[in-house]
């Protein structure tokens, strides 16, 4: 009965608004980024507005909406691109401007503390998510035109070899120190290969991808013209060890953090040799199946 009130109509047709500018841009990034170049300025800064329309389906569907909500999602990508244009002009060479960083905050605080999920139905709170990335890339990407990002899902062998490198130098380390710390608790039961790749193919794509551009693509990267190569890799790897604090408990959960920093540097590390988000996502989705399916 869950799953049939999930699945509405309004439900699958918000999902796919939300899910489009997302994929289109990481599919083909140079036709969409053209596309947007050629409207109005008028019209580039006010098109994320349009992202409140999933909110709109989802939210009148099942009875929750209010209008504080559909005017933060009207609003929020809006001021968003409009700082980053600014931010554009002003800091020509992209070191990272004090706007950069207020709309990280800004997003990366309101996912990981969840300031926005009550808008949303339960089980509902990925879309809160997934928007708020859109709002992100088509800021970052599109009017930002910040350079070495790497989002493109179009994955290429050398992606999932450099990827999956930095799996096989994580886990040796990761292991034993999980579970001396009883953080992770190895399972005997092997899933399906359905199981497997459908865990997988979620964590990639709605997990690690956003996590990767956030914190590789956009952190990492501006942080690099700032601190070096090492510096913004370490910086970037604490930050999203401290991302996970308030996961899977109530507490300061810090083995979690422990372990979710040293998965950082791995991750950062498969990012920054050829700067594609899709080779440390690819990293970030293997570590994090593997421990989903036997170490939880």
């Amino acid at each position: 009965m869950v799953w049939m009130q999930l699945f509405t109509p309004a439900n699958i047709v918000a999902a796919l608004l939300t899910l489009i500018p997302y994929l289109a841009v990481a599919l083909f990034p140079t036709a969409v980024a053209a596309r947007i170049r050629a409207l109005p300025l008028w019209a580039q800064l006010t098109s994320p507005v349009l992202l409140c329309i999933p909110y709109v389906l989802v939210a009148c569907s099942a009875g929750v909406f209010h209008w504080q909500w559909l005017d933060l999602y009207a609003a929020l990508p809006v001021a968003i691109a409009i700082l980053l244009w600014q931010a554009s002009y002003i800091d020509t060479g992209q070191c990272g401007n004090w706007r950069d960083f207020l709309v990280l905050a800004v997003l990366g605080l309101s996912i990981d503390l969840r300031w926005f999920e009550a808008a949303w139905p339960q089980h509902l709170a990925i879309f809160n998510k997934i928007l708020l990335l859109d709002a992100g890339i088509y800021g970052f990407v599109l009017i930002r035109q910040l350079d070495g990002t790497g989002f493109d899902l179009r994955l290429r062998l050398k992606d999932l070899g450099i990827g999956l490198r930095e799996v096989f130098f994580y886990i040796p380390i990761a292991l034993p120190l999980g579970l001396g710390l009883g953080f992770l608790h190895a399972h005997r039961v092997w899933p399906g290969l359905g199981s497997i790749a459908a865990a997988w193919l979620f964590t990639f794509f709605f997990v690690a991808v956003p996590e990767e551009l956030f914190f590789r693509g956009w952190l990492q990267n501006l942080l690099e013209k700032r601190m070096g190569r090492y510096g913004a890799l370490f910086l970037t790897a604490c930050l999203f060890g401290l991302a996970h604090f308030n996961k899977r408990t109530t507490s300061f959960n810090w083995r979690y953090v422990l372990l979710a920093a040293l998965a950082g540097i791995f991750y950062g590390r498969a990012w920054r040799q050829q700067r594609r988000v899709g080779a440390s996502a690819v990293t970030h989705a293997t570590a994090d199946a593997i421990w989903s399916l036997w170490l939880r």
